[in-house]
């Protein structure tokens, strides 16, 4: 194995972690403002508080993604934001619009401020949806044929039931009284969606791909594969027990999200398993859509000191706003 070849393979596992990263911690915050319409003003203020230190710095995995597609893996950049260029665009229009009302929500004057916070809430939904459709039609490989769009459509509904259900356990462990409790009930009913979404997705994806149906359903690899699924729905089932249970508002209150986190990194690790070695499924390979080795070095120089700093700013900004959530100021 050369070096291009090794030095592909790196980055492609840098980029599957830098998209698994940005679905956790940008999903939690997109799933929280999904929520706020179902909550009172008051509650609204302390679930944005919730948020409010990451939300803008958890979209930094998605410029990593972005940064990495585009250098290392210039011919897939190119064709999969062909393919994806008006859902892209609504995406971009949400985050823009977004962040503009996460302060404009109580920075506006009176009688503008319920139209930001309903962008808020919007813009939040829509990046959800435009994130669905796009990892639906990249998992189809672009084909254009009904079957690949009602899969897309499937992995479309699927994501914000996923983003809703992190958004509720994020709650959990950050607030008390009755938001807490509304925060167990959302999770309870997003539980449900999110179990049926991923069966109809996964029982549906051999017949979309004989890619997926080879390497999942061949033997060996159906005995040496089958830990993932199953870690999988053990998490969601660990964190529906959790979830049920009264106590779970004074003890334990941070374990029905990691269950979800781990449940969410099974599935984009089965996933990551699926596509391989493809970067565009059954069109390009990881080493037909490498850039060329001198290219790869120096990224992988810049990438080696920037990884390392974000993880640490990371690991700092949560460890420094743990606990409780108290009042949302803004300067």
């Amino acid at each position: 194995m050369d070096w291009h070849t090794i030095l592909s393979f790196v980055f492609l596992i840098l980029l599957g972690f830098a998209v698994t990263m940005y679905a956790i911690l940008d999903g939690f915050d997109l799933g929280v403002g999904m929520l706020m319409p179902r909550a009172t003003s008051e509650e609204q203020n302390s679930m944005v508080a919730s948020i409010g230190p990451f939300w803008d710095a958890n979209e930094t995995w998605l410029v990593l993604v972005v940064g990495v597609l585009f250098i290392i893996f210039p011919a897939a950049h190119s064709l999969i934001l062909g393919a994806l260029y008006l859902p892209i665009t609504f995406m971009l229009l949400a985050i823009m619009v977004r962040g503009v009302a996460f302060d404009f929500r109580v920075k506006a004057r009176p009688q503008h401020q319920p139209f930001w916070n309903k962008a808020f809430q919007l813009c939040s939904a829509i990046m959800a949806l435009t994130q669905g459709w796009m990892l639906g039609r990249y998992v189809t490989g672009f084909h254009q044929d009904t079957i690949a769009y009602l899969f897309s459509f499937g992995i479309m509904l699927s994501v914000p039931a996923v983003y809703v259900l992190l958004g509720a356990t994020w709650l959990l462990p950050k607030t008390e009284g009755a938001l807490q409790e509304k925060a167990r009930h959302w999770a309870n009913q997003a539980w449900y969606p999110v179990i049926a979404c991923l069966l109809l997705v996964s029982l549906a994806s051999p017949y979309v791909s004989q890619n997926v149906l080879h390497r999942w359903f061949s033997l060996p690899n159906l005995f040496w594969l089958m830990p993932i699924p199953l870690l999988t729905g053990l998490s969601l089932y660990r964190a529906k027990k959790l979830l049920i249970s009264e106590h779970i508002k004074q003890q334990r209150s941070w374990q029905p999200f990691i269950c979800t986190v781990i449940a969410l990194i099974g599935s984009t690790l089965g996933l990551g398993i699926s596509l391989f070695p493809y970067v565009v499924m059954d069109t390009l390979t990881v080493t037909q859509a490498a850039a060329s080795t001198p290219t790869m070095v120096v990224t992988l120089i810049g990438v080696a000191i920037t990884v390392p700093f974000i993880l640490a700013y990371t690991a700092f900004a949560y460890w420094v706003f743990r606990g409780k959530v108290k009042e949302l100021v803004y300067g």
